[in-house]
């Protein structure tokens, strides 16, 4: 399975009351650099089985731009198990339920995803890479059981990805 990890574009203020925070939008230099790193991501030709998104609306409105830049629209599902407090563990087990020749495309949130992807590749405690807004890795996933593991096959920048639009 080839596991594609975007995190989402830039967004407005944090806020505190947790309940609004899930409605925080993209704000427009946010959406901005989303369209170029949609244009570079149509240009690598990607081409996902499914795109899966946290519920959080700055994720969801994430992953439906990359889906439109794609033309994959009807590929796109949310996931709670994608929440900034949901569980890794059921993450990799919904991943597993997938065909094993499957490419997803996940979006979520630090630092889960940087955690996710220290984890696959069996890292524990510091993360050795951080995933920046709108950051894009590519993990092939090599077993889910007895643990769920993976390669590390690249990691690009939202700088390199604006590059390549």
């Amino acid at each position: 399975m080839e596991l594609f990890i975007l995190r989402h574009a830039e967004a407005g203020k944090a806020l505190r009351a947790r309940s609004r925070d899930a409605e925080r939008s993209l704000t427009e230099k946010g959406k901005e650099e989303l369209e170029e790193v949609a244009r570079a991501l149509s240009g690598l030709k990607m081409k996902p089985d499914y795109i899966v998104s946290s519920p959080l609306n700055r994720s969801k409105e994430t992953a439906e731009a990359v889906a439109k830049a794609l033309k994959a629209r009807d590929r796109v599902q949310v996931w709670d198990e994608l929440k900034p407090e949901g569980s890794r563990q059921a993450f990799f087990g919904r991943l597993s339920q997938l065909k094993p020749e499957s490419n997803v495309l996940c979006v979520g949130h630090e630092p889960y995803l940087t955690q996710a992807v220290n984890e696959l590749m069996g890292h524990s405690g510091a993360p050795r890479l951080v995933l920046r807004r709108c950051g894009l890795a590519r993990v092939s996933i090599t077993a889910f059981l007895p643990k769920t593991e993976g390669e590390l096959r690249w990691l690009l920048t939202p700088r390199l990805l604006k590059r390549m639009s």
